[in-house]
């Protein structure tokens, strides 16, 4: 009795206390709808990139304010979507609840479940939009990301709180070098979030199939914008991925984020900036392409200790066409990353697998992250690597070579060969530095292409079972080598 009172009570205070006064609600009406946007008269008080809802239930994302109408990026849409409907304001910015409840999980860019799990509640709910880092919050690039790759790891080293550009023509092997990165950071406390942008189902399918036999899932989430889904969720993917990887960093975890790929993600911003009538510019792209993709890529970085000492790490997937690095969209991305590693088709043609190009990878920062001892070994490696390349060149017209030059040839031609690696095959830092002191000891002299897999295998085997580490004695891991090979 004494709850109902109490309850009875309010209700009376409340009807004492209210009183009747006009409310001024701003009400604006659709104009256009197509191609995933929306042309909005009214809403005077609007704000760029505010959230509207129109009164069928379907949601917009304002983007072009000007006097006389709103362009707006549909979100949500209904069946019932059409011109003269009632449109309102929210009042909110564009959010995403982050946490670990989406580990494990395939998700859209506004954190709704594409599997068959339950709905994501989150931990905390942040803005998609969101400020990098300040410089006094960043530390330097100080810790290596191992992806298992014998060319990446050692001549091409990358650090956490990197990012790292992989560029190439379509179908050169991009996405399997980021998959193999990603699977290799299994049971090392890296959590990874895997984008993907205007892809076919079948891929998504195929690469989600591929996570889940790995076990991989278990430290992933896969976050899809497929090729039919609205063109705002396809632009929006990239910012929601970094949103839920900013949550990790913040929190002390290292993060790793892969964006496949970024030069589809510049086609959807192009096809909805020309669609809500922004002057085009350099290859029909708006001004503020850069600004974008900049934007996006600076959130990734390595954190001080005093800001938790999280970092997150940033794979960047951008396509060419016919090698051609000079195009807009990837000298913007070159000019904004860290290092890149470059993709060619003529070697993927040849077999080189993976087909790197080394005479065009570079990797800017990522030699400070890199082990001293696996540096030490690298040292020389790449260097003497392009020459022979330059020599092999040369050595095409059929003239008589000195033996000092042939040999050079026959060591560069075996350290090809120890390069080409299998998916699904990566190699423990322990193994990496086990196969450049062998390699460096001459311990693969006078092997035929057949026979290099086979003691690449058995070196593997050997650091994997070994007591020694990193830290030890070069003399030390060479006697091992020497007395099992």
């Amino acid at each position: 009795m004494t709850t109902e009172h109490s309850l009875l009570s309010k209700q009376a205070d409340w009807l004492k206390d209210y009183r009747f006064t006009p409310r001024l609600v701003e009400r604006g009406t659709v104009q256009a709808v197509g191609d995933g946007v929306l042309w909005i008269s009214g809403l005077p008080s609007a704000r760029n990139e505010e959230l509207v809802q129109t009164a069928d239930g379907s949601l917009a994302l304002t983007y072009i304010l000007s006097q006389d109408r709103i362009g707006a990026i549909i979100l949500e849409e209904t069946p019932n979507l059409c011109a003269g409907m009632d449109v309102n304001l929210t009042g909110r910015r564009l959010t995403l609840p982050t946490g670990d409840d989406y580990l494990g999980r395939i998700v859209d860019p506004l954190g709704r479940p594409l599997d068959d799990g339950a709905p994501i509640e989150g931990e905390d709910i942040r803005f998609l939009d969101h400020l990098s880092p300040q410089i006094t919050a960043r530390d330097s690039v100080h810790e290596p990301l191992y992806s298992g790759n014998r060319v990446i790891d050692t001549m091409i080293p990358v650090g956490f709180g990197q990012r790292q550009l992989l560029i190439g023509d379509n179908g050169t092997g991009k996405t399997t070098l980021a998959l193999d990165t990603l699977l290799n950071q299994k049971d090392k406390d890296t959590l990874c979030i895997y984008v993907l942008i205007g892809q076919r189902r079948s891929a998504i399918a195929a690469l989600t199939a591929t996570l889940q036999g790995a076990g991989a899932l278990d430290y992933t989430v896969v976050m899809v914008a497929e090729a039919t889904a609205m063109p705002g969720l396809q632009y929006l993917a990239p910012f929601a991925g970094c949103t839920l990887a900013e949550h990790w960093m913040e929190s002390g975890k290292q993060v790793l984020i892969v964006y496949d790929d970024l030069s589809t993600h510049a086609q959807i911003y192009r096809e909805l900036s020309l669609l809500l009538r922004r002057p085009p510019g350099r290859e029909a792209y708006p001004g503020d392409i850069f600004y974008l993709h900049a934007r996006l890529l600076e959130r990734s970085t390595c954190l001080s200790p005093e800001k938790g000492g999280g970092s997150m790490s940033a794979f960047a997937l951008v396509e060419t066409q016919q090698d051609e690095i000079s195009a807009y969209i990837p000298t913007n991305l070159i000019s904004i990353t860290d290092g890149q590693i470059y993709f060619d088709q003529k070697l993927f043609a040849a077999g080189i697998l993976p087909a790197i190009d080394i005479t065009r990878s570079v990797s800017r920062i990522g030699g400070a992250a890199q082990h001293p001892a696996i540096k030490k070994e690298a040292a020389r490696m790449k260097l003497e690597y392009l020459q022979f390349l330059e020599l092999e060149v040369f050595s095409h017209f059929g003239a008589k070579l000195e033996e000092g030059i042939q040999l050079r040839l026959t060591k560069g031609r075996l350290l090809r060969s120890i390069l080409k690696q299998d998916m699904g095959s990566p190699f423990s830092p322990r193994a990496q530095l086990a196969w450049m002191i062998a390699f460096n000891e001459n311990l693969f002299a006078g092997l035929e292409d057949a026979a290099v897999k086979s003691r690449l295998d058995k070196i593997a085997d050997i650091a994997d079972r070994t007591a020694l580490g990193l830290d030890d004695p070069r003399d030390q891991w060479g006697d091992v080598l020497r007395g099992i090979l």
